[in-house]
């Protein structure tokens, strides 16, 4: 527990924070990335080029700092970003890094505002919520399914979408798996969940990480997941363009073990009362999908009311996988927006959806932005309103 000096004076860097708290992080990545290179291949450069992983550190560091000595209040965000860090193989000898270069970067900010006794207490800060991430990951890396990155082959490359692939793998034996005798039989998928694709892109100097969200739970074929072309407003995806246009049947990639802890509430799913509100838009259909895999198979009888939005029928993902699993339904609400027909998923939708209701969420960000803030505008609980953006959590800046 951090001493009493410690919490008066953090509390007290608050307003700062507030100010400067992304030029703080911008500084800290950029020197920590200059010191260690190394470490470009944990980070995704699109989320450092578009400013969210600076604006997610520092609205994580900004709340650590307002409730420092009740870090369990931040438990949900805590374990939200465990599990992208044991995706990712984050160890805890790369807390004393992050710590280091972070102090650093205060200082180098804040110049001399940054008296020895600010230092002081944000470095014992540092340690105390560092070493909160590092006992909850040591957990996660206990539970994963398999142990690091292991070698999958492609067993089937699929088209659901203009510009969206689903891809099937399967364990390969090789000694890349390090000796791992991975059995699909007994895996245990949890829709919500994300695999991390490890990839030596040609045009980049570093190795690439990202996340792919299961679309489905069986494995009965192998691991299913699918990919999104990203090649937004003159953005090259390094990963996602290689995985398109490169990544063929019967070839090999990298996978760490399922995380994520967006989930189903189990408690609500065998019951028929309050029914399942499922919105996603674009990609954001393929956790959403496994969600409503699992619902049918575990209980038709329950209520669903399914949105979807999207650019136009040709980047209309999984048509043909959800219909089926909507007509196995009992009762269903079907809701389908294009937006280059200039239909809109919005507060006309939201507006009218029933009070209980169990809501799980899935898009870009603009989208999240916009869904979450009028569901909250509209007095859902946060208890029942579930999201998970294809970005960092705690860059959402939701009022």
């Amino acid at each position: 527990m951090a001493t009493a000096q410690t919490l008066k004076i953090v509390k007290a860097t608050v307003p700062v924070l507030e100010e400067y708290g992304t030029k703080i992080t911008t500084a800290f990545y950029q020197n920590m990335f200059n010191e260690h290179p190394e470490l470009l291949d944990i980070f995704n450069e699109t989320n450092q080029k578009l400013g969210r992983q600076q604006t997610a550190l520092a609205m994580t560091v900004l709340a650590a700092a307002k409730h420092l000595e009740h870090l369990e209040v931040l438990l949900p965000q805590v374990t939200e970003i465990s599990h992208k860090h044991r995706a990712l193989q984050i160890l805890p000898e790369h807390y004393p890094i992050v710590g280091q270069h972070l102090i650093g970067a205060i200082k180098q900010v804040l110049g001399e505002a940054a008296n020895d006794d600010i230092i002081a207490a944000w470095t014992e800060a540092y340690d105390e919520i560092a070493d909160v991430f590092i006992q909850l990951e040591k957990g996660l890396y206990e539970e994963e399914m398999w142990k690091g990155f292991a070698n999958f082959e492609v067993v089937e490359k699929i088209a659901v979408a203009a510009d969206i692939v689903a891809f099937t793998v399967v364990p390969t034996k090789d000694n890349r798996n390090d000796g791992q005798d991975i059995d699909l039989s007994k895996l245990t998928l949890t829709a919500g969940q994300y695999i991390t694709v490890k990839t030596d892109p040609q045009h980049s100097n570093h190795l690439a990480l990202r996340h792919y969200s299961l679309n489905a739970t069986t494995t009965d074929n192998g691991i299913q997941f699918a990919v999104k072309r990203d090649n937004r407003d003159g953005h090259y995806g390094l990963v996602s363009n290689y995985l398109h246009d490169e990544l063929q049947v019967g070839e090999t990639l990298l996978l760490s073990a399922p995380a994520g802890d967006f989930a189903l509430d189990k408690a609500l799913i065998h019951q028929n009362d309050i029914p399942l509100v499922l919105i996603s838009a674009g990609v954001g259909i393929t956790p959403i999908l496994a969600m409503l895999e699992t619902q049918v198979m575990a209980n038709p009888q329950r209520p669903i009311i399914w949105a979807y939005a999207c650019q136009n029928r040709d980047h209309h993902a999984f048509e043909v996988r959800v219909n089926q699993l909507l007509e196995a339904a009992t009762t269903v609400e079907k809701n389908i927006f294009y937006f280059d027909s200039g239909q809109l998923l919005d507060n006309n939708l939201l507006a009218n959806l029933p009070k209980p209701a169990d809501i799980y969420v899935c898009g870009s960000m603009p989208f999240m932005e916009s869904i979450i803030s009028g569901l909250t505008a509209l007095e859902h609980s946060s208890d029942s309103v579930h999201y998970e953006p294809f970005g960092p959590k705690m860059s959402l800046q939701i009022a």
